[in-house]
């Protein structure tokens, strides 16, 4: 009976041996098994990478005098809102979501917009965006891929034109636009300023058709790459900024179709009024309900990205192409700075 027993004993052992042995054969498999599950959730959890700006926003937000400053990091079917300033200046979408894309200089992201819809901030809302009055001052600065400037002529501006030429109905105050070849700005940055809101007016009174008060480049406004506009008004002179650069242009009257008196003799000191720079001196106009409602039924203009109220709608001239960043500012900022915010951009890491 001892002797049984004792040979179960022995068989307990190499059984419990043998279990050990089948132990630490099934580790790894189990180490394997659990680490492959724990791979796959993760990987089901994974954010997708954020964009990286290739910019210096910083830059931008410490220049004086910045009232806004859109990164349009924001996705589609959200208001873009202003960075670095005090008030927040929601653009909202019109025409439906605007397409976002991972190109950008300030945010790694860039609004694309297709013709057919654009931004904007209505007339009541625009706050201390609705700069105006006699002395009042203006910059503007954009970070844009412009697609077609046959089509594509609006970039910015609190800017309702009315219905045409000869329509003296529009609230006009100042605007970033681009290929206005009436008074020679074919295919050039031609930012606007107006001090009637309207048609310009002479100084006898007798009126143009159209607001003719705008500084026109020498060169052309790049298409299908990325580049900075920019303009500045100063309370006098309107002045034009391709790549950080003023660029200058001397008058041609002939050539700019720019002979009338208006042009010729009524800038300072009876002279030219000039190109880039040009001579407005007359200050911004400004609203007034009391004054206007009758003339003026649309009421004030709203601050509009992409599109402006032009020969009767909105859509006549929409850009086509991507904004990449956008500022404006209540004073005439420098060239110098006008190069810094540029430079800011790091165009060359754009594609």
């Amino acid at each position: 009976m001892r002797a049984f027993l004792d040979s179960n004993k022995e068989i307990l052992r190499k059984l419990e041996s043998i279990e050990k042995i089948i132990s630490l054969m099934l580790i790894p498999s189990i180490v394997i098994t659990v680490l492959s599950i724990f791979a796959i959730a993760n990987c089901s959890t994974v954010k997708p990478q954020a964009a990286s700006a290739k910019g210096n926003p910083d830059v931008v937000m410490k220049t004086p005098g910045l009232l806004a400053f859109w990164t349009f990091g924001e996705k589609p079917g959200k208001e873009r809102k202003s960075s670095g300033t005090s008030q927040e200046h929601p653009l909202k979408e019109v025409g439906g979501p605007i397409a976002r894309v991972k190109e950008g200089p300030f945010s790694g992201y860039s609004a694309e917009l297709n013709g057919k819809q654009y931004f904007h901030i209505s007339y009541a809302e625009t706050g201390d965006l609705n700069i105006c009055g006699p002395d009042a001052q203006v910059s503007m600065f954009a970070v844009v891929r412009i697609v077609n400037l046959k089509q594509s002529r609006t970039i910015a501006g609190m800017w309702s034109e009315g219905k045409g030429a000869n329509d003296d109905s529009g609230t006009r105050q100042y605007a970033m636009l681009m290929n206005m070849p009436t008074y020679g700005g074919s295919k050039q940055l031609v930012p606007h300023i107006s001090s009637e809101g309207g048609v310009t007016h002479r100084a006898d009174g007798t009126t143009f058709p159209w607001c003719a008060d705008y500084a026109a480049t020498r060169n052309e406004v790049p298409e299908e790459e990325w580049c900075t506009l920019g303009f500045t008004y100063d309370g006098k002179y309107i002045r034009a900024y391709i790549n950080g650069i003023l660029d200058t242009r001397e008058s041609e009257p002939e050539k700019d179709k720019r002979t009338d008196p208006y042009f010729t003799t009524e800038g300072p000191g009876g002279k030219n009024r000039g190109m880039n720079p040009y001579y407005h001196g007359r200050g911004i106009f400004c609203y007034d309900p009391a004054q206007h409602s009758k003339t003026k039924p649309m009421g004030g203009s709203d601050f509009t990205v992409g599109a402006r109220y032009a020969v009767g709608g909105m859509l006549n001239e929409a850009t086509i192409g991507r904004f990449g960043g956008l500022a404006v500012f209540n004073r005439a900022i420098s060239d110098a700075e006008m190069k810094k915010l540029h430079d800011a951009a790091n165009l060359a890491e754009l594609h």
